[in-house]
């Protein structure tokens, strides 16, 4: 009955009561029995006879209560904390850190109704674009098991991919939303800082450094994404950079007029800096030309982002935040941690206050080129990911093509601009190569624009129905 339902549809027959909450929290359980062994998308699940004994108390409670998330199973980041449940972060040392109380999101998900089932598994400490970790081990590709859910977010992309959830929140650092959706096939968002608001009571030098990660989400359309969003932004005290939305983003659209005369600036390779492998350029290309049909402005740009500034300037500023991070999580012995969380523990220690001036000096640098580029268009275009789904073993891509990458993430450096100017950025599908593995593109807005960026993505999505393509899954044995 629910099989080919839209998630507005479900939440319309829970609100009619013409289905039980108990029966769409038993539909999602069986795709997750049936499938997450294979997918290991999540993790840390609560027994089933919880989940169905708040389902039933859902079910007993009066019409006019209901919420807009009311009934809906979703399962939390393990970078997030749930009440009840440990936060991990996939480091084995933090498998019994039972969280004491929930992050904000967890709050404002069950306060608009959500039923928490669990946690969507991780990069360990969330650091790497790929989503394994030595506590749960390697999220699967939705389309190809044995392939890479890229990260940190990769079980959260993969169980929305394969209908496992209905949308799910993730963390966007250096891609940790953008990558997960573009291997998924779905759509990914990273919001402006303080659109999703966090705790950052217990967070140091909030003035001197830029914040460079944020919440943000998946669906497999920005319909539904809305749905999510708009119980999960605005203002909370506990967040001094959180903003007030101006607007819905259910309500917010797109009509012919202001759809036409959207401006687009098409980065691709920026100017022969990035590296890709073969197809991924071709195939953002085909689909901007299927954007030109609709009389869409796109300008193929050879700006002068000064590259080098920028990657200078992201890892400086990116391994002192992991550093700080890492000193808050009291980890006594740092050779316990990965290969990359080292990497930027020994580099981030090494920064002293003198590179961190120069850093931020090279970020507003290119930020001027940046809004030189902006006044000329409405969003600027790249490509989501520069390697397509690698084999899930692997703790990372040490090649692209033939060129060897000098860093563990120089292979998701695509990523860095939108974190470091702090740019509200969506990946959309884009389809799939020849090996039938899927790709995305990442649209980037000028700042606080989400709301116009989420209604573009609409638009897209009304076109081209990438939605209307599920993987085939396999029945876990």
């Amino acid at each position: 009955m629910l099989e080919n339902k839209s998630i507005s549809e479900i939440i319309l027959l829970i609100k009619s009561k013409e289905v039980l909450v108990k029966e769409v929290i038993e539909f999602y359980l069986e795709k997750i029995n049936n499938h997450n062994p294979s997918l290991n998308a999540i993790v840390l699940q609560k027994e089933e006879e919880v989940i169905l004994e708040e389902a039933i108390a859902k079910d007993k409670q009066s019409k006019d209560k209901i919420k807009p998330l009311f009934g809906l199973p979703l399962a939390c980041k393990d970078l997030f904390d749930v009440e009840g449940l440990p936060s991990t972060y996939g480091f084995p040392r933090f498998k019994n850190n039972i969280a004491k109380k929930n992050s904000l999101i967890v709050d404002r998900l069950q306060n608009n109704g959500a039923i928490i089932i669990g946690k969507t598994n991780t990069a360990e400490l969330g650091v790497g674009g790929h989503t394994t970790n030595r506590l749960f081990g390697p999220t699967s590709n939705a389309y190809n098991f044995s392939k890479s859910a890229a990260g940190s977010s990769g079980g959260a992309a993969t169980a929305v991919a394969a209908g496992l959830l209905p949308f799910a929140d993730g963390t966007d650092m250096m891609g940790s939303c953008r990558a997960p959706a573009a291997y998924a096939n779905i759509y990914g968002f990273r919001t402006t800082t303080g659109l999703i608001p966090s705790d950052r009571s217990n967070e140091k030098k909030l003035n001197k450094l830029p914040i460079l990660t944020t919440p943000g989400c998946f669906a497999r359309t920005p319909e539904e994404m809305s749905i999510l969003l708009d119980c999960i932004v605005g203002v909370d005290p506990l967040d001094p950079f959180s903003v007030k939305v101006d607007g819905s983003f259910k309500a917010t659209t797109l009509n012919e007029n202001q759809f036409s005369k959207i401006k687009i600036g098409w980065l691709s390779d920026l100017s022969n800096n990035y590296e890709f492998e073969n197809e991924i350029i071709d195939m953002c290309e085909n689909k901007l030309n299927d954007l030109n049909k609709y009389n869409i402005k796109i300008d193929y740009l050879n700006t002068s982002i000064n590259y080098s500034e920028m990657w200078e300037s992201w890892t400086t500023l990116r391994a002192k935040s992991i550093f700080d991070d890492t000193q808050s999580m009291n980890i006594k012995n740092i050779h316990e941690m990965t290969v990359q969380a080292i990497w930027e523990f020994e580099k981030g220690q090494s920064i002293k206050d003198d590179h961190i001036d120069k850093a931020l000096n090279q970020k507003i640098n290119c930020s001027k080129q940046i809004d030189k580029v902006f006044k000329m268009y409405d969003f600027l275009i790249i490509p989501s990911a520069q390697t397509f789904p690698f084999d899930k073993n692997l703790q990372f891509p040490k090649y692209i093509n033939d060129k060897q990458m000098d860093t563990y993430h120089r292979w998701i450096e695509v990523f860095i601009m939108s974190s470091l100017f702090d740019l509200p950025t969506i990946t959309v599908p884009i389809g799939f190569n020849k090996n039938r593995l899927p790709m995305g593109m990442q649209i980037i807005s000028k700042k606080f624009e989400d709301l116009k960026l989420i209604a573009f993505a609409k638009r897209y999505e009304e076109i081209f129905n990438f939605s209307k393509i599920k993987p085939e899954l396999k029945f876990s044995s």
